[in-house]
């Protein structure tokens, strides 16, 4: 029978420990994104983003620590929560995650489009979008894969953390090549092609395919 685990429940308490209106992060979170959609993330302040949510910017700071934490945070909650999939076949479970990560609920369009062009050059915004936006997703991978290694559809010995990045690097040099999405045909694709593949290869093709990359007859 299939099941779900979802990822991530939303913490109701910031910095201090102390419980905070939820509904004041909401509009905070919808000021930032409404900023970043109209100046981008290099011109994004704290004092606009304020000024737009008619809060003070003490308000903002209360819960988040900067910027960087403030848009992660924001960008997060409107993609939601992930379920992890668990169908009992790790095919099944990569084309599930393919289809919600192409959901058009999870279409961000130019708030991600701006994101990604600052990665490249803040480090900061580097550092805060890997802890809270791609490790958690990836966590996701990282489960399914475990659970085909538990039920023999995988060999043992995989680097999980590698294979859990694979997909998701995948859908973001789309982004940035061609400014488009991955749809779900082409994630489903990916999948077949490239993920599952590597995933349950033996080791020794693995290990044969890379030396032959790199040049190297096996």
């Amino acid at each position: 029978m299939s099941q779900v685990l979802r990822t991530g429940d939303r913490l109701k308490t910031r910095r201090g420990g102390r419980s905070l209106d939820s509904s004041r992060d909401l509009a905070l979170r919808e000021a930032a994104l409404a900023v970043l959609a109209e100046v981008g993330y290099d011109r994004l302040t704290m004092d606009a983003v304020a000024a737009r949510a008619r809060a003070g910017k003490t308000t903002i700071y209360r819960r988040w620590p900067g910027k960087a934490e403030l848009v992660v945070d924001a960008l997060s909650n409107l993609k939601g929560d992930h379920d992890i999939p668990d169908t009992g076949s790790l095919r099944q479970d990569l084309y599930a995650i393919a289809q919600a990560m192409t959901s058009p609920e999870n279409h961000i369009g130019a708030l991600t489009v701006g994101i990604v062009n600052a990665l490249a050059r803040d480090a900061e915004l580097r550092r805060v979008f890997r802890e809270k936006f791609i490790v958690p997703r990836t966590a996701g991978f990282r489960i399914v894969f475990e659970r085909a290694v538990a039920r023999g559809e995988m060999p043992a010995g995989r680097d999980l953390d590698l294979l859990a990045r694979l997909f998701p690097a995948l859908g973001l040099q789309q982004l940035v090549m061609s400014g488009e999405f991955l749809d779900a045909g082409s994630a489903r694709y990916l999948m077949d092609e490239v993920v599952y593949p590597l995933a349950t290869a033996p080791a020794t093709d693995t290990h044969n395919a890379a030396t032959t990359v790199e040049g190297t007859p096996p």
